[in-house]
């Protein structure tokens, strides 16, 4: 045996030695910051809310994997969520889920849900298909755990078209992987063009804007091809992995490389200030390694899907051909490649 295996020998029975005496090592390094503690707070006051009943319906074990990936882009009818439903509740708990919401995302983040929910609702005055159920009271809250600073736990909330999981790890929170999008994100109402959800067009426009600036000889590596396709790692495809294709940060100007950042930004923009900073700065470190791809026309903005495949972060824009205007029905998913469920925290 060489005196390097030796030595990794050494280190892996000390290492053993010391789980041993400790219990977990994990117990001993989970600690809570301010954020975090500000979510906990904020949980066990929506829980302090609800009904015996109420409470048994929307709690799992963090350890319930089936529970854990049971989230969906598709309406009730198809797919079947399990939780509190949003019409169970009472106007004050609906208020505290709201406050509990506001504490793991940006004030963005929290008026892409509550729009969302409320497109959800114009889609259901515009007539559903057959078994299938529409609107906001449909959308559902569940706990994965305890709150906890210590310990790890999840909250999930969603709907059609909706999905954020986010795991808490004490001073750590993320939102990989959460599916969002919606439809309609415009309507009509008294003549007049509504946006609905409005971090769409912005996003939109930021990835039109990186796409316009490339030179023919990017746009040939990053254009893969003239027909919009579909998620490729939407819900049901945890575990799988997506190999890196189109155009990398290291092709990128300086201009064009901070146009990218705003782009990703848009995205993971939804998560609370003290959080997101964590994952962009992980995002900057690796963007030369991090990829633009584009599928779609190259001459209209909204009707493409687009990609970000990074070491930490993987984008998926999708828009939908149901409905007639494919940018007006769109599954987007957020995933991070390296810690989707906060697994990265919990080894």
């Amino acid at each position: 045996m060489s005196h390097k295996n030796t030595m990794l020998t050494a280190l892996s029975v000390l290492t053993l030695a010391c789980s041993s005496l400790l219990g977990s090592t994990q117990a001993a390094t989970i600690t809570a910051d301010a954020q975090t503690t500000k979510v906990v707070t904020a949980a066990n006051v929506f829980l302090n809310t609800l009904s015996a009943a109420q409470k048994k319906t929307l709690s799992f074990a963090y350890t319930d994997t089936t529970q854990r990936a049971r989230w969906s882009n598709f309406p009730t009818g198809i797919f079947q969520r399990v939780g509190l439903k949003w019409g169970d509740m009472s106007t004050a708990q609906r208020s505290a889920l709201i406050t509990l919401l506001s504490t793991v995302l940006s004030v963005d983040g929290l008026s892409m849900v509550r729009q969302q929910m409320n497109a959800d609702d114009v889609l259901k005055t515009q007539g559903g298909g057959g078994h299938l159920t529409f609107g906001s009271d449909e959308y559902v809250v569940a706990l994965l755990g305890a709150p906890s600073g210590t310990s790890p736990w999840m909250l999930q909330f969603g709907g059609h078209h909706l999905a954020i999981n986010a795991t808490v790890v004490g001073s750590h929170i993320t939102l990989a992987p959460s599916l969002t999008g919606g439809q309609p994100i415009k309507t009509t109402q008294n003549g007049k063009t509504v946006i609905l959800i409005a971090k769409v067009p912005q996003e939109v426009k930021d990835a039109f804007t990186l796409l316009s600036s490339l030179s023919a000889a990017q746009k040939a590596k990053a254009v893969l091809g003239s027909t919009s396709i579909d998620l490729v790692l939407g819900p049901g495809k945890d575990g799988k992995t997506l190999q890196p294709e189109g155009l990398s940060g290291n092709a990128m100007t300086t201009m064009q490389k901070t146009q990218f950042l705003t782009l990703i930004r848009d995205r993971l923009g939804i998560l609370n200030a003290d959080d997101l900073a964590e994952k962009m700065t992980a995002i900057q470190k690796n963007l030369d390694t991090t990829y633009f791809a584009w599928y779609g026309s190259t001459t209209a903005a909204g009707t493409a899907y687009y990609r970000v495949t990074g070491p930490t972060v993987l984008i998926e824009f999708s828009p939908q051909s149901l409905g007639g205007d494919s940018s007006n029905h769109l599954h987007n998913m957020y995933r991070d490649p390296t810690n989707d469920y906060g697994v990265a925290w919990t080894k």
